[in-house]
């Protein structure tokens, strides 16, 4: 089998990677589309706004989520990418997923892209990626314990990006290291992850240079901004409710493509 590549997916404009969570406790729609028949519909509603990928979560990240086991996870997964490779076989589908055996089921059901919010960290999702030839999706983030760390928003922290730059360097460096062509892979800086607002605001500011100071072409970067409360307080509008948070969405992608960005991971398009 061929080697995924990114480049050619990168042709023809954005790409705009549709979100799609299957979890009763999602932080912007959570519950809405546990069904299948609803995923099925909120799908569709996605591809023909142009979506051209879909990113398929079954656990919860959001702060205060708790971890969910590997088959509950997959039990919700199953159907809905069944689903969708019936109904909706020329979209390509990414599973956002940290465990090893959830992720090998998902390639072995027509699943093309892994999407790892822990950047391929355990050293089975490692191997995985290795020994496949999908896509790849690698987030920066901060673990503590099962979970993330999540430090209260408001509170002190870091005032400029170099941490979590650094952070994002090590996620390339060890799938290099592995020896995965960089063509697979694309960086997700990992906004609201273990990050303050002031440090959000920082990796935001920095991502102008970020390809230079890395070393990595800005179109191999997934822009994961889609209604977080970083555009909230960055509006200005901190009690603002994830679902009324489209409108800074799209001005925050208009502004990344300004400085080259074209893969957008969102919740919604226009």
């Amino acid at each position: 089998m061929t080697k995924f590549d990114w480049g050619p997916r990168l042709q023809g404009g954005p790409l705009f990677v549709g979100i799609l969570n299957l979890t009763p406790d999602s932080f912007s729609d959570g519950g809405r589309f546990l069904e299948p028949a609803a995923a099925l519909a909120q799908a569709r509603h996605l591809a023909a706004a142009g979506a051209r990928m879909l990113d398929l979560g079954a656990e919860s990240t959001r702060p205060g989520a708790e971890p969910l086991a590997a088959g509950a996870e997959w039990d919700r997964l199953a159907p809905v990418i069944d689903l969708l490779r019936r109904e909706l076989p020329a979209v390509p589908l990414s599973v956002d997923t940290r465990h090893a055996t959830v992720a090998e089921r998902a390639l072995g059901a027509g699943v093309a892209v892994l999407n790892d919010v822990t950047g391929f960290s355990a050293p089975a999702m490692l191997a995985l990626a290795q020994g496949r030839d999908c896509g790849l999706i690698a987030m920066r983030s901060r673990p503590a314990g099962d979970g993330f760390l999540m430090p209260p928003y408001d509170g002190a922290g870091e005032t400029n990006a170099d941490r979590a730059v650094a952070e994002l360097a090590w996620v390339r460096d060890r799938l290099l290291a592995a020896g995965i062509a960089p063509g697979r892979v694309l960086l997700d800086p990992g906004f609201g992850f273990g990050t303050t607002f002031t440090e959000d605001l920082a990796l935001w500011q920095a991502l102008p240079d970020l390809p230079g100071r890395l070393g990595w072409p800005v179109d191999r970067f997934c822009i994961g901004i889609s209604r977080k409360r970083f555009l909230a307080w960055r509006a200005g509008q901190p009690a603002l409710a994830p679902s009324g948070r489209d409108g800074l969405t799209a001005a925050a992608h208009a502004e990344a493509a300004a400085w080259g960005y074209g893969v957008f991971r969102t919740h919604a398009i226009g």
